[in-house]
C-alpha cells in the first residue's frame, strides 16, 4: 500500500465563508448600518444604579415607603446658601419658602419639605449659613432623570439673597450618566488612533492593520444594538457601555491578530490564499472560537447575581464576545480572500529601514524561544519568584473595605459632589444617610412609643424620629452615630432587624442596602466561582486532553489577578495616587466591583492562555517533545500575546481616563491585570511550571483520553498523508474549517 501527499482539505466552513466574499461583506455592511440605527441613543436609555438586590428586605421597604410616604426618602436636595447671612434671616427664609412652594408645584415632584417649614436641626448647617429643601422626584431612573433635567435650570444658581445648588441621589445618578457618556466618546477618540498605530507596528502593513480595527468597530456597533434591544426588556447599567467598547475593540483585535498572523504565516510558506484560509480556520479559527467560549463563560457567571449592575455586564460582555468572534470567523476570512497577498501591502516599516533586513517576526520568535529556554533552565527560580511577587502585590486586598457608590465617584468639581460634600461636612447627623424602619400592621400609640424607646437604647443610635402613621403603615427614622455606611451603621442594621416589635418591621437606608448587597453577593459568590471553575476545567480539557493543564490554567489565571486586586485597594480605597489620577477616595470599594473585575479579567486571561496552550498542544502532538513544544508555543505566540495585551491595555487605559471613579478603577485595574498576565504569567510562570511538571503535564486516565479523542478539540493540522486505495475518512466534527 503506497502513501501519497495530498494538499490540505478545504472544509465546509471555509467554503461557506469564502464562497461569496463580496456578498458576505456587502451583507455585513448592511447589517452594520442597521445596527447603527438600532443602537442609536442607547446610552440615554441606560440606568446609573443597579447595586441593590431587588429581592432584599431593604428594596421592599424602599418601595413601600415611596408608595405610602413619598416624603420619607427624598432623592432631591436643594442646598440653600445664605452667604454671610443666617438661614433664619427673614429675607433668606422668605426666598427659601418661595423656592420650596414653587418646587412643590412641579409635575413629578412630591414630598417637598424644608428647614424653614419643619425647623428640623438635621436640615440646618452647624454654622447657620446653609440649609436644605428636600423633595422626591417620582418614577424610575429614566423618568426621574428626565424630570430633573427639566426643572434643574430653574432652581440652580442665584435667587435674590441665596444661592441654590442641586444634590441628592437623583442628581448624582444623572450627572454620573452624563459624564460617562462624554468620557466614553473621549476614550474612543484616544483608543482608536493609538490602536491603529500599534497595529501598524505589529503588522507593518497598513492593510493588515486596518482589518482588526474594522472587526472591532463592527462588534461594538452590533453590541450597542443588542443593548438597545435589552433596554426594552430589562434594566441595563450605563457602565456596561464602557465594557462594550473595551471588549469589542480588545477581543476583536485579539482574534483578528491571531487569524491574520496565521494567514500570513501560511502565505509565507507558499500556500495559495484559499488553502491558507482553510488552514487558518482549522487552526487559529478553532482556537478563536474556543477562546470566545471561555471568555463568555467567565462573563456569564455574573448572571447568578441579582444586581442588574452585574447582570448588565454579562449581557454586554457575552454579546460583544460572540459578535467579535463571529466577525473574525466570517467577515475576516472573506476580506482575506479578496485581498490575497495584498494583505501585506503598504508595508510602512520600509520607510524606517534601508536595504534588506531580516523578517522581524522571525527575529521576534527567536527571542521568545531564547526566553523560554532560559526560563525552563531555571524553572524552580522563576516559578517560585514570580509566584512570590504576585502574592506580595495582592496583599493589600486583605484590608479591603466594602461600601456603596456615592457622589464621591464624581469629579470634585461636579455640582452634586460639591453639594453632598457640604452636607457631609457641615450638617449634623448625615441628612439622607439615616435608616428608615417600616412598620406594617396596626398598633397603638403606646406600642409605637415602647418600640421607639427600645430602638433609642441601641448602642449605635444617635437619634430616633417618628413615627409617622398612615393606616396600617408607619415609619421611624433612625440616625446612626458616625458615617452613614461605616461599620457601626452596618451593625445597627442588624440590631434593628433583631429588635422585638409588636408589628412587622423592615429596615432600609444606605447602610441597609449595603448590608443586603454584601449578603446577596456573598451568598452567590461560591456558585459563580464553581461555575467558572468547572466550565473552565472542562473547556481546557477539551482543548488539551490533559488533567493537569486545566488545573494549572485555573490556578495561574487566578494568580495573575492578584496585582489588580492589590492595586485596587492600595490606590482607590487607600487613596494613594488620588492626586495624580484625579479622584476622591471614599475609603472603600463598591461591593460589586471586585466581582465584575474578576470575571472580566479572568476571561481575558483565559483568552491569552488558550492562544498559548493551543500552539503548545499543536507542537506536542506533532513531535511528542514536551520541552520543544513549550519553546515553540511561546516563540509562536509570545509576541502576539504581548502585542494583543498592550493594545487591549491601551483601550482599557483610555476607558480609565474617565472622571467617574468606578470606571477609572475598572479600566486601569483590568489594564494592569492584562499586562501582568501577558508579560509575567504567560511569559515566565507558565513555561516554568510546565517544565517542572514535564511529560506528566499531558497525562489523563484512559476513560478521559477516550472521551477527548471523541469530543476534544485540537489546533493540530489533519494528517496530510493518506493511504491508497483506502479512502480518507473524516471524524465527526474534526474540522471547523
Amino acid at each position: 500500500m503506497t502513501e501519497v501527499n495530498t494538499p490540505p482539505r478545504v472544509g465546509g466552513w471555509t467554503r461557506f465563508v469564502t464562497a461569496r466574499p463580496r456578498l458576505s461583506l456587502l451583507v455585513a455592511l448592511v447589517i452594520t448600518a442597521l445596527a447603527v440605527l438600532a443602537g442609536s441613543g442607547v446610552a440615554d436609555r441606560l440606568g446609573a444604579g443597579g447595586w441593590e438586590d431587588p429581592a432584599a428586605e431593604s428594596t421592599y421597604a424602599t418601595k413601600a415607603l415611596e408608595r405610602e410616604f413619598p416624603g420619607s426618602q427624598p432623592n432631591l436636595l436643594l442646598l440653600i446658601d445664605a452667604g454671610e447671612a443666617s438661614v433664619d434671616d427673614p429675607a433668606v427664609a422668605a426666598e427659601a419658602e418661595r423656592l420650596a412652594e414653587r418646587l412643590a408645584g412641579e409635575r413629578g415632584v412630591t414630598g417637598v419639605g424644608s428647614y424653614w417649614q419643619s425647623r428640623t436641626p438635621a436640615l440646618r448647617a452647624e454654622d447657620g449659613h446653609e440649609a436644605l429643601i428636600a423633595a422626591r422626584i417620582t418614577g424610575d431612573e429614566k423618568t426621574a432623570g428626565a424630570t430633573l433635567e427639566r426643572i434643574a435650570p430653574h432652581y440652580r444658581g442665584t435667587h435674590g439673597p441665596v444661592e441654590a445648588g442641586i444634590g441628592g441621589p437623583v442628581a448624582v445618578r444623572h450627572e454620573m450618566q452624563t459624564i460617562i457618556q462624554e468620557d466614553l466618546t473621549r476614550a474612543e477618540l484616544i483608543a482608536l488612533p493609538v490602536t491603529l498605530v500599534l497595529l501598524v507596528m505589529v503588522f507593518g502593513s497598513a492593510v493588515a492593520a486596518l482589518l482588526p480595527l474594522g472587526i472591532g468597530i463592527v462588534a461594538i456597533l452590533g453590541t450597542n444594538a443588542v443593548l438597545r434591544g435589552l433596554t426594552e426588556l430589562t434594566d441595563v447599567s450605563v457602565f456596561a457601555i464602557n465594557l462594550t467598547t473595551a471588549l469589542g475593540l480588545g477581543l476583536a483585535i485579539d482574534y483578528a491578530l491571531f487569524i491574520v498572523r496565521r494567514y500570513r504565516e501560511e502565505l509565507s510558506t507558499g500556500a495559495e490564499p484559499l488553502t491558507a484560509i482553510g488552514t487558518t480556520l482549522r487552526t487559529a479559527g478553532r482556537t478563536v472560537l474556543f477562546s470566545a467560549l471561555t471568555v463568555a463563560v467567565s462573563l456569564a457567571a455574573m448572571l447568578v447575581f441579582p444586581q442588574y449592575f452585574l447582570r448588565s455586564f454579562a449581557y454586554a460582555g457575552i454579546a460583544v464576545v460572540l459578535l467579535a468572534a463571529a466577525a473574525a470567523l466570517i467577515l475576516l476570512p472573506a476580506a482575506l480572500i479578496l485581498l490575497g497577498h495584498r494583505v501585506n501591502a503598504l508595508d510602512l516599516r520600509r520607510l524606517f529601514r534601508r536595504g534588506h533586513r531580516p523578517d522581524p517576526t522571525r527575529q521576534e520568535g527567536r527571542a521568545w524561544a531564547r526566553t523560554a529556554t532560559l526560563v525552563m533552565r531555571r524553572a524552580p527560580f522563576f516559578a517560585l519568584g514570580t509566584t512570590a511577587v504576585l502574592v506580595l502585590l495582592g496583599l493589600p486586598f486583605l484590608g479591603v473595605k466594602f461600601g456603596t457608590a456615592d457622589d464621591r465617584q464624581l469629579p470634585s468639581t461636579s455640582e452634586s459632589h460639591v453639594v453632598q460634600q457640604h452636607i457631609r461636612e457641615g450638617f449634623p447627623g448625615s441628612p439622607g444617610g439615616g435608616l428608615e424602619v417600616l412598620a406594617e400592621g396596626r398598633a397603638t400609640e403606646a406600642q409605637y412609643g415602647a418600640y421607639k424607646e427600645r430602638v433609642a437604647a441601641l448602642p449605635d443610635v444617635a437619634r430616633v424620629d417618628g413615627p409617622l402613621v398612615k393606616g396600617d403603615f408607619a415609619y421611624f427614622t433612625v440616625l446612626p452615630k458616625g458615617e452613614a455606611v461605616d461599620d457601626p451603621a452596618q451593625r445597627l442594621v442588624g440590631d434593628l432587624r433583631e429588635t422585638r416589635a409588636p408589628f412587622d418591621t423592615k429596615v432600609t437606608g444606605t447602610a441597609a442596602v449595603l448590608v443586603d448587597s454584601k449578603h446577596a453577593i456573598g451568598e452567590r459568590l461560591p456558585l459563580a466561582a464553581v461555575f467558572i471553575t468547572i466550565v473552565t476545567l472542562l473547556l481546557v480539557f477539551l482543548l488539551t486532553g490533559s488533567v493537569l493543564i486545566p488545573i494549572q490554567a485555573v490556578v495561574l489565571n487566578a494568580l495573575s489577578l492578584t496585582a489588580m486586586f492589590g492595586a485596587v485597594v492600595w490606590v482607590f480605597q487607600d487613596g494613594h495616587l488620588s492626586g495624580l489620577l484625579a479622584f476622591t477616595s471614599p475609603g472603600s470599594i463598591e461591593t460589586t466591583l471586585p466581582v465584575l473585575m474578576f470575571c472580566v479579567a479572568f476571561g481575558l486571561s483565559m483568552d491569552y492562555g488558550v492562544f498559548l496552550l493551543s500552539r503548545i498542544k499543536e507542537e506536542y502532538d506533532r513531535t511528542g517533545d514536551h520541552d520543544q513544544a513549550v519553546r515553540h508555543g511561546l516563540a509562536r505566540t509570545g509576541g502576539l500575546i504581548t502585542a494583543a495585551a498592550v493594545i487591549l491595555a491601551v483601550v482599557m487605559v483610555a476607558i480609565g481616563t474617565s472622571r467617574v471613579t468606578n470606571t477609572k478603577m475598572l479600566g486601569l485595574g483590568i489594564a494592569l491585570a492584562v499586562l501582568m498576565d501577558a508579560m509575567i504569567v504567560r511569559s515566565l510562570l507558565v513555561p516554568a511550571v510546565m517544565r517542572l511538571t514535564g511529560r506528566a503535564t499531558w497525562w489523563a486516565p484512559r476513560p478521559l483520553r477516550r472521551f477527548h479523542e471523541r469530543f476534544g478539540l485540537s489546533e493540530a493540522e489533519p494528517d496530510r498523508t493518506v493511504a491508497e486505495p483506502e479512502p480518507a475518512r473524516d471524524k465527526a466534527g474534526a474540522s471547523a474549517g
